[in-house]
C-alpha cells in the first residue's frame, strides 16, 4: 500500500496531546532523552573524532520562509510570522544542488524548513533539478496539505521518494482535500507504486518543544538543558537567504555559519566556527547560549540513520521506511 495514515500512539496519543498538551509534551521528551542519550552521544563522538568532517545525513533547504497554517507551536504560523519574506535565488539554489552532486552526496534531502513548500511556485521544478543531479539521494517532502490535491501529488511524485502529509486539525479526521488524495491513491496504487505517502494525524494546537524559546505556546524557561543535541552533527540547515544556520530551531534566522553565496557547502559545514559550536554542544547544550534552554529532541528517522552508521552499515542502502523511521502499521 503506497499510502498510510498514522498517529503517534494512535487515537490515545492524539487524545492525550489534545486534552493534556503540556503533560504529553513533557512525558514524551523525558522518554526520548532517557532512551536516546547513549546513541546520540556515540554518534557525536564518532563525528568529532573522524579524520574528515562527516557529510550531513540530512540537507534541509528552505526555499521560501512562509507557511499558510495556524499551528500553535510554530512561529511560522500566519499569526506569529515575523521574518521578512524571502525566496531563495534560483542560481544559488542550483549551485547548492550542484555542490551536493560534486560532493557525492547520497543522503536525505528536503526542500523544507519552517515553512510550507507548496507556497514556492517553483517547488516542482526545484525537485526535478534535485532529482536529476542527485539520483541516489532520498528526497522527501513534508507538507501540511492545506493546498494539496491529487494533481500536485502527480506533479511531484516522479522526483521524490517520500511524501509526508501532516494533517493538522482540531478533530481526529482528515481534511476533505487530503481525504480525496487518500481515496484516489488507494484506488490507484500502481500509479504511486514508487512513492511512499504517509499521512500523519496531528493536533493543531499540540505542545511540542520550546524550539530554543521560539515556540509561541511553549516559551523557554530558565531551566538549563544539559543533554547533547544531534542536529548540528546530522543536519545541514540552509535558509532562503543563503545562510547556513545551526538547526531547525532557529525560527528567527539568527545563527549564521556561512554565506553560501560566497562560501562553499563543504567549507561552511566544516568551518572552524561551526566546529567550535559543535564542540560546545558535544559536552552539553548548556555550553551554547542559543541552545541552553532548548528542549528539542528529534525522534524521527535520524536515529535510524545514526544507528546504521554506528554499526558500520551504509545508511543509503536502508529501505524507504527504515530510512524515514516510519510506522509500518496502518491505523
Amino acid at each position: 500500500m503506497p499510502i498510510k495514515v498514522n498517529s503517534f500512539m494512535g487515537k490515545f496519543g492524539w487524545f492525550a496531546r489534545k486534552h493534556f498538551p503540556m503533560l504529553a509534551s513533557e512525558a514524551y521528551l523525558k522518554l526520548q532523552f532517557a532512551t536516546r542519550h547513549k546513541q546520540q552521544q556515540a554518534y557525536i563522538d564518532y563525528f568529532m573524532n573522524a579524520k574528515e568532517v562527516p557529510m550531513p545525513n540530512v540537507v534541509n533547504i528552505e526555499t521560501i520562509n512562509r507557511c499558510n497554517s495556524t499551528c500553535a507551536f510554530c512561529t511560522a504560523n500566519v499569526h506569529a510570522e515575523k521574518r521578512p519574506l524571502c525566496k531563495i535565488d534560483d542560481d544559488l539554489y542550483k549551485s547548492i544542488i550542484d555542490q551536493l552532486a560534486d560532493w557525492g552526496y547520497k543522503g536525505h534531502l528536503t526542500l523544507y524548513g519552517n515553512n510550507e513548500p507548496w507556497l514556492d511556485t517553483k517547488i516542482v521544478e526545484r525537485h526535478k533539478y534535485a532529482r536529476e543531479k542527485l539520483p541516489d539521494s532520498f528526497i522527501f517532502m513534508s507538507t501540511n496539505g492545506l493546498i494539496l490535491n491529487i494533481d500536485k501529488v502527480k506533479q511531484i511524485k516522479p522526483y521524490i521518494n517520500q511524501l509526508i502529509i501532516n494533517n493538522y486539525s482540531m478533530e481526529f479526521k482528515l481534511h476533505k482535500n487530503i481525504q480525496e488524495v487518500y481515496e484516489y491513491v488507494k484506488a490507484n496504487p500502481d500509479e504511486f507504486k514508487d512513492l511512499e505517502i504517509e499521512i500523519q494525524m496531528r493536533y493543531l494546537e499540540e505542545v511540542l518543544t520550546n524550539r530554543a524559546g521560539s515556540a509561541p505556546n511553549k516559551q523557554a524557561t530558565e531551566k538549563v538543558i544539559k543533554e547533547t543535541c544531534l542536529l548540528p552533527f546530522t543536519d545541514m540547515w540552509i535558509m532562503p537567504n543563503g545562510k547556513l544556520g545551526l538547526c531547525c530551531c532557529d525560527n528567527y534566522e539568527v545563527t549564521n555559519y556561512a554565506d553560501l553565496s560566497t562560501t562553499s557547502l563543504k567549507d561552511g559545514w566544516a568551518s572552524e566556527e561551526f566546529m567550535a559550536v559543535r564542540r560546545k554542544i558535544a559536552e552539553g547544550r548548556q555550553n551554547e547560549p542559543f541552545c541552553k534552554h532548548c528542549d528539542f529532541i528529534d525522534a524521527g528517522f535520524r536515529m535510524t540513520i545514526v544507528q546504521a552508521i554506528l554499526e558500520g552499515r551504509d545508511p543509503n542502502k536502508l529501505g524507504g521506511h527504515e530510512r524515514m523511521g516510519l510506522f509500518k502499521k496502518e491505523d
